[in-house]
C-alpha cells in the first residue's frame, strides 16, 4: 500500500465554517484550532479561495466534500477529483472526508447522498474509489456513514460491517457522524451498540454532530437545529467506548450566530475533557 498523508486534527471541538461567517471568524478569530469546508464550495477559485487561504493563516483545515459519490455504480468523474487533489495542493489539509453514498448514475449526477445495499459486490466497488481517491490525494480519506430512510433487503452485511472492511482494505478512515446513527436507530430500527461495537476504534478520526428536522414521523438529517440532547446523549456513549476524537459541530441552514455554534463546539469540548477523568 503507497504512503498516505494520515489525518492530522487536533482532538478538540470546532465548527463548520459556512459563507455567513467568514468575515467574523477572519476578524475575532475565535479560539478554534481547525475548521471543516464543503471541498467543493472552493473548487471554482476565485473570491472563495482566496479567503480559504487567509483561514488557513490561523486555523487548520478540513476538507469534507459531498459530491464524490463513492458508491456509484460509474466510473469517479476524474474533473471532480481533479479539482479535489487541486485543492489539497494549495490548501494543505489536516483531513480530507467524503461520504459513503452514491450521486450518479448514467451521465446524471443527483444533488443528494444516496444509500446502496451494503454487498460485497458493492463493497469491491468502493475499495476501488477509495484506493483510487488515496493515490490520486497521496493522502488517507476518512469515509462518513450516512443518515438513510430505507433500508435494502439484499444487503448482506451492515454499515458497521461495511466501513470495517473497507477500513482493513484501504487503510482509509472513518467520520463518524454521532447524529446520522442517531437518525437511522429511529427511522430504521438501527441497534447503536451494533453498529459502534463494528467499528475498529483506532479508525475513527473524526465525529460529527447536528441537528435533525421531523417530517411526517420520520428524523430528517436537515442541518439546521442544534445538537438535540439525544444526539448529545449518545455522543456521550460513543466518547465511553471508542474515546475522544476531533469533533465537528455541522449547522448547514438556517445558520445562527457565530456565537451559537462556538457554544455548542465548547459543550462538545466539556463532555471530551469529562470523558478522559
Amino acid at each position: 500500500m503507497p504512503a498516505r498523508k494520515p489525518a492530522t486534527l487536533p482532538c478538540t471541538a470546532s465548527i463548520g465554517l459556512r459563507a455567513p461567517h467568514y468575515r467574523e471568524v477572519l476578524e475575532t478569530l475565535p479560539d478554534l484550532g481547525w475548521v471543516e469546508v464543503h471541498s467543493e464550495n472552493f473548487f471554482g477559485g476565485g473570491a472563495p479561495l482566496h479567503t480559504l487561504l487567509q483561514v488557513r493563516e490561523h486555523y487548520l483545515i478540513s476538507l469534507h466534500g459531498v459530491g464524490m459519490g463513492l458508491a456509484s455504480p460509474v466510473p469517479l468523474d476524474d474533473s471532480h477529483l481533479a479539482a479535489l487533489q487541486q485543492l489539497c495542493d494549495a490548501v494543505q489539509p489536516a483531513s480530507v472526508s467524503e461520504h459513503l453514498s452514491w450521486n450518479r448514475v448514467d451521465g446524471m449526477v443527483i444533488n443528494d447522498l444516496l444509500p446502496f445495499p451494503y454487498t460485497r459486490e458493492a463493497l469491491t466497488l468502493v475499495v476501488r474509489h477509495v484506493e483510487q481517491v488515496q493515490d490520486r490525494l497521496g493522502r488517507q480519506l476518512l469515509v462518513e456513514n450516512l443518515s438513510s430512510y430505507l433500508n435494502f433487503s439484499h444487503s448482506e452485511m451492515s454499515e458497521g460491517e461495511f466501513l470495517a472492511e473497507l477500513v482493513r482494505r484501504t487503510g482509509c478512515g472513518i467520520l463518524f457522524d454521532v447524529e446520522n446513527l442517531y437518525v437511522n436507530t429511529r427511522n430504521l430500527g438501527v441497534d447503536a451498540t451494533d453498529f459502534i461495537r463494528a467499528l475498529p476504534p483506532d479508525a475513527v478520526q473524526e465525529y460529527h454532530l447536528a441537528g435533525y428536522s421531523m417530517h411526517d414521523g420520520c428524523l430528517v438529517d436537515t442541518h439546521d437545529h442544534a445538537v438535540y440532547p439525544e444526539v448529545w446523549a449518545l455522543y456521550e456513549s460513543v466518547l465511553q467506548q471508542i474515546g475522544p476524537r476531533p469533533t465537528l459541530i455541522e449547522w448547514d441552514a438556517d445558520i445562527p450566530a457565530l456565537s451559537v455554534l462556538t457554544a455548542e463546539a465548547a459543550k462538545a469540548q466539556s463532555l471530551m475533557d469529562k470523558s478522559r477523568e
